[in-house]
C-alpha cells in the first residue's frame, strides 16, 4: 500500500485535478465531509452510512449546489473538476469507517469503479484434487465461530397458498416419529421479520405530518446557519434596516449607523462627517467582505428596493433627507442560471460576486445619485419609507389615480417631525419656465461614476404632500415612527432585474399627469400609524376643505387607542389576511383587524423585557417573531398559545434591533436578525416553523373571528350597561322632582307621622328597659 499523501484545496480555477492517495486505485479520492455536510447530503455517520450499507448516491447537481452556496467553504471543492468531468449523474460515496484512505469518505470518480463497487460478485473455487471426495459432516458451535452459518428461514407466502379442493391420503403403518425443535414460533416470527424489515429505521420520524408539527426542541429551534460582521468600519455601529434582494439568493442589503446618543452625535460631528454612511451588501458566498456599499450624505435608518425595478434604492436619513441609488451599472455582475437540467423547471439564481478571490479583494463603493431638498422635506430621522404600488397614484390632495406607466413613481415617509409625506419621482411641471442661459448657469457637471436617472431630483426634490398628525384639543402632534398601507392593489408586474443594454423605464420618466388619468373611487386611503407614544393610529391620507378657511386640512383620525407602554416599532399587515395587523411596541404586542375600532383582538402582557422589533412569519398564519432587548427572540404560535410565547431562544447578547425572515424554497427558510453591535445573524427556520398544518389558515381566522365577536359582545354589554345607568339617573330626577312638587299640608303630615313613630319607639325601648312602667289604667309611669 502506498504511503498517504496530504490534500490541499486549491480554489483557483484551471487546476489539476486531486490525486487518488493510492496508485493501484485511481477512481479513489479521499474526502473529509462535515457535520454539516453529512447533514445537507443525508449521509450522516451511523445514520444515513452504516457498517451494514456504507455507501450513498450523491447527485451531481446538489453538489455543484453546494459549490454554488458555500464556494471555497464546501466539502467537495477539493474533488471540483473531479465532479464537473464526471459522465454520470450521480457519484458514489464510500464511508471509510477503518481510515483505510486517510479520511472519513472516499469519492468514486469513474463509472467502472462505481458498477465495479455495486455488482460485487463472489466466486468460490475448489482445488481438483478434492473433486468426488467424500463429504464428511460434523457438529459446531455456531457462536463461537464467526459468520459459520448463514440460515434462510422459509415463511408461508399468502400469493402462492392454493385451496386444497381434493386430498389422497395413503395409511401405511411406520414407527413413531418425534420431531424436536429448540426454536418456539414466535421466535421464529421475530427472525423473519428482522429479515424482512429495517430494524434500525426511527418510526418517530415516520408519523404523520401533522402529528409531528410540534416536535422536540431540536426540531422546533432556529439553527444557526451564517453571519456577517463589519470589521473594517473605525467606529462602532449598529444595524437599523434589512432587506433580501428580491430576486438574487443570498444576497441581502442592510443599513448601519453610528452607536451614539442625540448629543454624543451633535459632540463629534466634525468626526462623523469623515466617516461614510452606508448600506451594506453581503453575499453567503464571502461572510467577511460586503460585495456591494452604497454611499449616503448620513446614516440611513430605512430603506426598500423597487417592487419595479430592484435595482432602483429608496433610502431614509437621519437627517431627514431621501437617497436613491440606481445600480444598473452594475447588473452585468448579477448572474441568473438554471440548474437541475431538463428535470428542474425552477430557476435558482446564482448568488452575486461569486468572483475570484484576486478581483474581489476591493470593495465597491456606490454613490448616490440623488438626494431630497433638505429644506422642504422631513425636519429629523425618517423612521419609515414604502413604495406604492405600481397599480395607483396618488395627487397633492390625496385623491387615488390609476397608475397607466405601469411602474412604482411614488413614495410615503414619517418621520420624528410628525408629519407624514408622499413623494413622487418624476420630473415636475414647472410655474414658469426657465431661459436657456439660467438652464445652463445652473447645470451641473456629473460624476462619471454617478447614474442620471434622477438628476431632475437633486437637491431639488420636494414632497407631493405633506400630512401632519395634529392631536386636535392641544398644540402637541402625534410623532409617527412606522406606517401601513393598504395593500389591496398589489403589484402586478413581477420583480425583473434590468440586465445592461435593456430599455430602463426609469430614465425617460414622464411629469405626472394625474389630471388627464381615471380616478379610483373605491381605493380604501385609510391606514394604520404607530407613534413614539406607544398609540396606534387609523387615520386617513385624502385632504378634506375646511368650510371656514378654504384650506385643505389633513382628516381627524378614525381611532387612537394607547395600548403599548413604549415606542412602537413595527406595524405590519399580515401576508395571509390583508386586514390583520401586528404591532409591537414597549413591552407587549397587539393584533388588530381593520374595521373593527373597539380595540385590538390580542394583547399580550407585560414582557420580561422590552420588545424592539418584530414580523409575521410568511409561510405559516399563526406564527410571528418578536425580538427583545436582552438579545432574546419569542417566537408565538396562536395554534398552541395565545396568551405568551410558545417559545423563546437565545440570539445575540445586546438587543435585536430588526427581524426579516425570507422563502429560500419550499423546504428551507432563512430569517436574518440583526442586533445593536452589528452583527447580522441568518438563521434557519424549521420545519415545524415553515411547514404549516392542513387547516391552519381556516383555524387561525376562525380564532380571529371569534375575537371579534367577542370584541362586539362587550361593546354591546357596555352600551347596555350605560343605558341602564342613564335610566336609573333620570329615574333619581323623577323622584327629586315629586319630592319638590309635595304640598305644604302633605309634607306637615308625612312629618308628624315620622314623630309619633318615633315617640312609638322611644316608649317600647323604654318599657323593654324597665324604665318605664304600665298601669292597669292604660297610664305610664316612671320606675326610676
Amino acid at each position: 500500500m502506498a504511503p498517504k499523501q496530504k490534500q490541499k484545496k486549491k480554489s483557483s480555477r484551471g487546476k489539476k485535478s486531486p490525486k487518488p492517495i493510492l496508485a493501484g486505485h485511481p477512481e479513489i479520492y479521499p474526502l473529509v465531509l462535515t457535520t454539516k455536510t453529512q447533514e445537507i447530503f443525508n449521509c450522516r455517520i451511523d445514520e444515513d452510512v452504516t457498517d451494514e450499507q456504507p455507501y450513498k448516491l450523491i447527485n451531481k447537481e446538489d453538489i455543484f449546489e453546494d459549490l454554488r452556496n458555500r464556494a471555497a467553504v464546501s466539502d467537495f471543492h477539493p474533488v471540483k473538476k473531479i465532479v464537473q468531468e464526471y459522465p454520470g449523474n450521480e457519484l458514489l460515496l464510500v464511508y471509510d469507517k477503518d481510515f483505510k484512505y486517510g479520511l472519513n469518505f472516499y469519492l468514486i470518480g469513474t463509472e467502472e469503479g462505481k458498477e465495479n463497487y455495486l455488482n460485487i460478485t463472489y466466486m468460490i473455487s475448489q482445488k481438483r484434487i478434492e473433486f468426488g471426495a467424500p463429504v464428511k459432516f460434523s457438529d459446531q458451535n455456531a457462536s463461537s465461530v464467526k459468520d459459520a452459518y448463514i440460515e434462510c428461514t422459509a415463511y408461508p407466502d399468502k400469493n402462492f397458498t392454493l385451496k386444497q379442493l381434493e386430498k389422497d391420503v395413503g395409511m401405511q403403518v411406520i414407527p413413531q416419529i418425534k420431531d424436536i425443535s429448540t426454536q418456539t414460533e414466535c421466535v421464529e416470527i421475530a427472525l423473519q421479520q428482522n429479515e424482512i424489515m429495517n430494524t434500525f429505521i426511527d418510526d418517530w420520524k415516520y408519523l404523520a405530518e401533522e402529528e409531528g408539527t410540534f416536535g422536540d426542541k431540536t426540531d422546533t429551534h432556529l439553527k444557526e446557519y451564517q453571519s456577517f460582521t463589519d470589521l473594517h468600519s473605525p467606529t462602532e455601529k449598529m444595524i437599523t434596516c434589512i432587506s433580501w434582494h428580491p430576486t438574487i439568493y443570498g444576497l441581502i442589503a442592510v443599513s448601519v449607523a453610528v452607536r451614539l446618543s442625540f448629543e454624543d452625535r451633535v459632540y463629534f460631528s466634525g468626526k462623523l462627517l469623515l466617516q461614510p454612511s452606508l448600506i451594506l451588501f453581503w453575499s453567503f458566498s464571502d461572510p467577511i467582505h460586503p460585495q456591494l456599499m452604497l454611499e449616503s450624505p448620513d446614516d440611513i435608518f430605512c430603506f426598500k428596493f423597487c417592487p419595479s425595478d430592484p435595482n432602483i434604492i429608496a433610502g431614509g436619513c437621519i437627517n431627514g433627507q431621501i437617497v436613491l441609488w440606481d445600480i444598473t451599472a452594475h447588473a452585468d455582475r448579477i448572474e441568473n442560471i438554471k440548474a437541475g437540467g431538463s428535470r428542474s423547471k425552477k430557476a435558482t439564481l446564482k448568488p452575486m460576486f461569486l468572483l475570484e478571490p484576486e478581483s474581489n479583494k476591493e470593495a465597491m463603493y456606490i454613490r448616490h445619485c440623488a438626494v431630497s431638498s433638505i429644506e422642504s422635506g422631513h425636519k429629523k430621522v425618517i423612521t419609515d419609507i414604502h413604495w406604492l404600488s405600481d397599480t395607483f397614484e396618488i395627487n397633492r390632495m390625496g385623491s387615488v389615480f390609476e397608475n397607466r406607466s405601469g411602474i412604482c413613481c411614488q413614495l410615503v415617509t414619517c418621520s420624528a417631525d410628525c408629519t407624514i409625506c408622499f413623494w413622487d419621482i418624476r420630473p415636475q411641471k414647472p410655474l414658469t419656465p426657465q431661459t436657456t442661459e439660467k438652464k445652463k448657469e445652473e447645470s451641473i457637471e456629473i460624476p462619471f461614476d454617478v447614474p442620471s436617472t434622477f438628476l431632475h431630483l437633486d437637491l431639488s426634490w420636494k414632497p407631493l404632500s405633506k400630512i401632519r398628525l395634529s392631536k386636535g384639543e392641544t398644540s402637541l402632534d402625534h410623532c409617527p415612527t412606522r406606517i401601513s398601507l393598504n395593500e389591496d392593489h398589489k403589484t402586478l408586474t413581477q420583480s425583473k432585474t434590468v440586465k445592461a443594454g435593456e430599455m430602463n423605464p426609469y430614465h425617460n420618466l414622464e411629469s405626472g399627469m394625474a389630471n388627464l388619468l381615471k380616478p379610483i373611487d373605491d381605493f380604501c386611503t385609510k391606514f394604520f400609524v404607530g407613534t413614539e407614544d406607544g398609540e396606534v393610529i387609523y387615520t386617513d391620507w385624502k385632504m378634506e376643505k375646511d368650510p371656514e378657511t378654504g384650506r385643505h386640512m389633513p382628516k381627524k383620525p378614525v381611532s387612537i387607542h394607547t395600548i403599548h407602554d413604549g415606542t412602537v416599532h413595527t406595524i405590519q399587515r399580515s401576508p395571509f389576511y390583508n386586514d390583520i395587523i401586528l404591532t409591537v411596541g414597549g413591552w407587549n404586542v397587539a393584533i388588530w383587524k381593520e374595521g373593527v375600532m373597539t380595540g385590538p383582538l390580542l394583547q399580550s402582557c407585560c414582557a420580561p423585557k422590552m420588545y424592539t422589533s418584530g414580523h409575521w412569519s410568511l409561510t405559516r398564519p399563526g406564527v410571528f417573531y418578536i425580538g427583545r432587548e436582552d438579545g432574546y427572540i419569542d417566537i408565538w404560535d396562536l395554534l398552541e398559545k395565545t396568551h405568551e410565547p410558545a417559545q423563546s431562544q437565545n440570539i445575540c447578547i445586546t438587543m435585536i434591533t430588526y427581524i426579516k425572515p425570507w422563502i429560500f424554497s419550499a423546504k428551507q427558510q432563512f430569517i436574518a436578525i440583526a442586533d445593536y453591535y452589528g452583527t447580522l445573524h441568518i438563521l434557519e427556520i424549521p420545519w415545524t416553523l415553515s411547514r404549516p398544518s392542513t387547516n391552519e389558515m381556516t383555524s387561525v381566522n376562525y380564532y380571529f373571528e371569534r375575537e371579534v365577536k367577542h370584541l362586539e359582545y362587550v361593546e354591546q354589554r357596555k352600551n347596555i350597561r350605560e343605558q341602564e345607568k342613564k335610566e336609573m339617573e333620570l329615574e333619581m330626577e323623577k323622584k327629586k322632582i315629586k319630592t319638590y312638587q309635595k304640598s305644604k299640608e302633605q309634607m306637615e303630615a308625612e312629618l308628624k307621622m315620622d314623630y309619633e313613630s318615633y315617640l312609638e319607639l322611644e316608649k317600647t325601648v323604654l318599657i323593654n328597659l324597665g324604665l318605664l312602667k304600665v298601669t292597669e289604667k292604660g297610664s305610664y309611669m316612671d320606675v326610676v
